[in-house]
């Protein structure tokens, strides 16, 4: 679980693996979003996300999707808690909903 302090402004990162046909691809040319809920709640609103770079994550097949929080970003200023993290990638035809895990914000 990612902790950040309620002051802070950083980045939530997310791993993420997508396959064609059954082979790896590069998703960074396709939008991502996240969504902060309580835990056990679905998502409703949707913050812009990116990509850290366009190369995978060294040794491995994966990327790093990201979005900035916090006083003065274009995500969320979350109050402090447990939130549940979704990542949502629009693609053609597909755009899944993932949740990534939880954020404590102190």
């Amino acid at each position: 679980m990612q902790s950040i302090d309620r002051d802070s402004r950083q980045y939530v990162q997310a791993q993420v693996e997508a396959t064609a046909a059954g082979q790896p691809y590069n998703p960074t040319v396709d939008t991502v979003e996240f969504a902060f809920t309580a835990v056990g709640a679905r998502p409703e609103t949707w913050y812009p996300g990116g990509w850290d770079g366009t190369q995978p994550i060294p040794g491995t097949t994966a990327y790093r999707a990201q979005v900035l929080v916090g006083p003065g970003s274009n995500g969320p200023t979350l109050a402090p808690g447990r939130y549940a993290v979704f990542l949502r990638i629009t693609d053609t035809p597909e755009q899944p909903v993932i949740p990534v895990g939880q954020l404590a914000v102190t």
